[in-house]
């Protein structure tokens, strides 16, 4: 292919058209761009979606709460990275093994997740929400594992989410043992 000479053009933007020109698979690239934003409009939109539908009210700050407990604001940005995180793990597990165990964690995980805070914040059920959030870190943890070997980006994707989920967990167990 011969190079084009765009003049007047940053040489950042050169390489992005000449990459674009080469690319032998252009059709199947944009197909995968927009599996991969499905994905996270999808994961983050439930997500969203589920926290302002399942907001902590009044019951849950009548709770008394350890030290450690964060405030209120901290939990819908950290949710929103996180559900980026978990929909891209999603969607490069979903690329390699649409069917196999990874993906199956994988959604055992999101079910869990999505069914924690309607337990906790409208059924007031701490002792359910600990059971649930413990059994989605073990999910969490077998997706990790599972796809270390072959995928170290999907796997890593999940470490983060694997860090609050446990923190999540131990501020679940705290405030079931307080109230």
């Amino acid at each position: 292919m011969t190079q084009i000479k765009f003049p007047n053009r940053p040489p950042g933007l050169l390489a992005l058209i000449d990459i674009r020109l080469r690319c032998r698979h252009h059709g199947q690239m944009t197909a995968r761009h927009r599996s991969l934003i499905l994905f996270v409009v999808l994961v983050v939109g439930a997500g969203l979606a589920l926290g302002a539908s399942n907001l902590p009210g009044a019951w849950y700050g009548s709770l008394q709460k350890p030290p450690f407990n964060p405030p209120n604001w901290v939990f819908a940005p950290t949710w929103t990275v996180l559900y980026v995180l978990i929909a891209v793990a999603g969607w490069r597990t979903y690329l390699r093994d649409a069917h196999g165990a990874p993906m199956q964690l994988w959604f055992a995980q999101m079910l869990l997740n999505f069914a924690w805070s309607p337990v906790v914040f409208r059924l007031h059920a701490l002792a359910l929400g600990l059971a649930v959030i413990l059994t989605m870190l073990v999910a969490i943890a077998g997706f990790i594992a599972l796809r270390w070997k072959e995928d170290r980006v999907a796997a890593g994707l999940f470490i983060p989410y694997a860090a609050w989920v446990a923190f999540a967990a131990l501020l679940n167990y705290s405030l079931l043992r307080l109230n």
